[in-house]
């Protein structure tokens, strides 16, 4: 019996021990060779870039081996003119999931590269390029590079989701707490209400999770760039930002008054700002008593020191059966002066007071409003 688990120990062991060495081999590294020729585009050549969406540019380069003969793995790094590759602005895998000796890249990912190089919208400007070949933990950079000079696309590319962060915001510099910017119908412009403080720098990005694209307002207030200097306001206040990306063109205009109006009487009640694009107003009491019990309705907004009508999307409107629903959703009317397009009337007259609480958060499918009795 001490025999067989004498035998059964040694046996037990002995597996640990190749079990051990097989796992040593998986794990071992294997050497690559680095690329020694790149192939294609040639070295200097001008692109101007296309924004549609097969354009691309297909780059080559020979072929690199494994000390085992098996796959070698590729990426196109991009760098500035000046920059040596440490920390290249962007890599690209090849194509065939990173073994093929060649990757077509599209002009869209290649305008991305430039504007992370800092070259401007339209504008001409030079990026450096080479390849990286790989196995596993060991990567073995190209000791050859070279250049294309690019002219930039005009728009940027629209990212699916935008957010505004950083210090100079409401929301602060924790990502998770990023305030979602409103994207409009057409999926390239976007624009949110908010607070900044002066001197403190914001920012637009991707995701509030993992950030791979960073935008910024120029000085000017009226372009903007992906990159990440973040832009400043110089007065605390409340703001609507857009940015276009077909035109790469943003605005900052401040927000200065919202005024709830009755339009027979022509009284107005201001609303104040509570936060994250929501405005509320306590103890409003409307005025019936004016003409018939006229109880029609809108807003005033001064947005840059322009005043604009907000109000229903019917020119004409009977009193809702609900306190709730699209008869609430809000629409702007920039040049409409008329006293009575466009108003609301109230779900309930028989309530001498109520609250109104404005929403214009980026959070929301439809901008809207609520009475609440």
């Amino acid at each position: 019996m001490k025999k067989n688990i004498f035998s059964m120990a040694v046996s037990l062991f002995l597996l640990f021990v190749f079990s051990s060495c097989d796992k040593d081999n998986e794990f071992k590294e294997v050497a690559v060779t680095e690329v020694n020729a790149l192939y294609s585009p040639n070295d200097g050549r001008n692109v101007v870039l296309q924004s549609s969406a097969s354009s691309s540019l297909y780059f080559e380069w020979e072929k690199a081996t494994a000390q085992d003969n098996g796959l070698v793995y590729y990426d196109v790094l991009f760098d500035k003119p000046d920059g040596d590759f440490s920390n290249p602005v962007y890599t690209v895998p090849s194509d065939n999931n990173g073994i093929s000796t060649g990757a077509s890249i599209t002009h869209k990912i290649l305008n991305r590269v430039g504007a992370l190089s800092g070259i401007a919208t339209s504008a001409e400007g030079t990026l450096k390029w080479t390849v990286r070949s790989s196995r596993g933990l060991t990567k073995v950079l190209s000791k050859q590079s070279r250049t294309i000079k690019i002219t930039r696309l005009s728009s940027i590319e629209s990212p699916a989701a935008l957010y505004l962060t950083g210090e100079g915001t409401e929301a602060g510099a924790n990502l998770s707490d990023a305030l979602m910017v409103k994207g409009l119908e057409g999926g390239t412009e976007f624009e949110i209400y908010t607070k900044l403080l002066a001197g403190k720098k914001y920012s637009f990005v991707d995701s509030r999770t993992s950030v791979s694209r960073t935008f910024s307002i120029d000085a000017g207030g009226t372009t903007f760039k992906e990159n990440a200097d973040g832009a400043v306001v110089s007065k605390d206040g409340v703001y609507k930002i857009s940015l276009d990306f077909n035109t790469s063109s943003a605005s900052v205009k401040e927000v200065t008054k919202l005024d709830f109006f009755m339009c027979t009487p022509q009284k107005r009640a201001a609303l104040t700002y509570q936060g994250k694009g929501v405005w509320r107003i306590n103890d409003l009491v409307p005025d019936f008593t004016t003409n018939w019990s006229d109880d029609r309705y809108f807003f005033w907004m001064t947005i840059g020191g322009e005043e604009q009508k907000v109000g229903s999307k019917n020119k004409d409107n009977q009193p809702p059966s609900t306190t709730s629903g699209a008869y609430f959703d809000l629409y702007f009317y920039p040049t409409d002066k008329n006293q009575w397009d466009y108003s609301f009337k109230f779900p309930n007259r028989s309530v001498p007071k109520c609250s109104i609480v404005f929403h214009l958060s980026g959070d929301s499918p439809k901008y809207y409003y609520e009475v609440l009795y």
